[in-house]
């Protein structure tokens, strides 16, 4: 035991930076949630008068409050889904080709985009809807008047979910196609002896093999249902679209640094970091219970 010790104790001590770092930055500003509790006053700082529960009573009866969350709540689920379904079909047929070179570039460039940044894509973004953009132009040819993308309430949040499935297709393709590889050439050799054409194997060979995988990305993913992308709304969206394309971040971001409500905008950020994290906890369940797949 003692000989085990002094093996590993070096590599416990390097552990300590880290954790340090960790407490600072990560549990030390916990205390400042205590803002969402106060009549917050940057002269007196936390020693502002205590207000309990009155900064929830108030963001609640505030419809622009219950908006955000539908609107979140909308973007999001939707986004979550077309994240799992686009990656799964795309990784699927990219797998059934056989030129190593063809599939490679095929996932490079779907991949790319998933390393470029909101402010980057929200210029290409604008240049691509704008109305003389390539979508516009290409409607024209067939008589459609040139749509506002990112100016109509209605079209606004789908323009959202498919950029941002887009963006982040490529490394679900990407995690997808490494299961892929992991499953047994055998079964499908075996399958096919059977009779089994490609359609018969993928349902029940392909799928069944790749549910752990998918499972283990809905759960990380449920954990950000009320993250419904901040880079992304900010750098596209405006006040004409602020009935469809407001999220609870942006709120949050509008109430605390642009209207200085510092105690409000801490009381809707706590407020969706607790519904975050009881989501988180619900989906674990639900992975387990659903799929026997456990990550801890």
């Amino acid at each position: 035991m003692l000989r085990k010790w002094k093996q590993q104790s070096p590599y416990h001590l390097m552990l300590i930076p880290s954790l340090v770092l960790v407490f600072i930055f990560c549990y030390i500003p916990f205390y400042g949630l205590i803002i969402a509790f106060q009549k917050y006053n940057p002269g007196l700082g936390f020693n502002s008068p205590w207000v309990g529960w009155d900064n929830f009573t108030h963001i609640f009866n505030q419809p622009n409050f219950v908006r955000t969350i539908w609107n979140t709540l909308y973007m999001s689920v939707f986004k979550i889904i077309g994240g799992i379904i686009v990656p799964v079909i795309f990784a699927l047929l990219l797998n059934e080709v056989l030129h190593s070179g063809i599939k490679r570039t095929f996932q490079t460039l779907v991949y790319i985009p998933n390393f470029l940044s909101w402010v980057i894509m929200a210029g290409i973004m604008l240049d691509i809807l704008s109305s003389d953009g390539i979508i516009n132009t290409f409607l024209s040819v067939f008589g459609i008047a040139p749509i506002s993308f990112l100016g109509t309430p209605s079209i606004f949040p789908w323009t959202m979910i498919v950029s941002e499935i887009w963006k982040g297709f490529g490394f679900g393709t990407v995690v997808y196609l490494a299961a892929l590889t992991s499953i047994d050439p055998g079964l499908y050799e075996a399958a096919v002896i059977d009779g089994a054409k490609r359609w018969k194997q993928t349902i029940y060979i392909t799928l069944p093999l790749l549910m752990p995988t998918i499972v283990l990305m809905t759960v990380l993913s449920l954990g950000n249902v009320l993250n419904a992308g901040f880079d992304q709304i900010y750098n596209l969206y405006s006040p004409v679209v602020y009935q469809t394309g407001d999220i609870i971040d942006t709120y949050v971001y509008r109430l605390g640094i642009q209207q200085a409500q510092y105690s409000i905008g801490t009381a809707v950020g706590l407020f969706k970091s607790i519904i975050s994290s009881v989501l988180v906890a619900v989906s674990y369940i639900l992975a387990y219970r659903v799929a026997g797949y456990r990550i801890f």
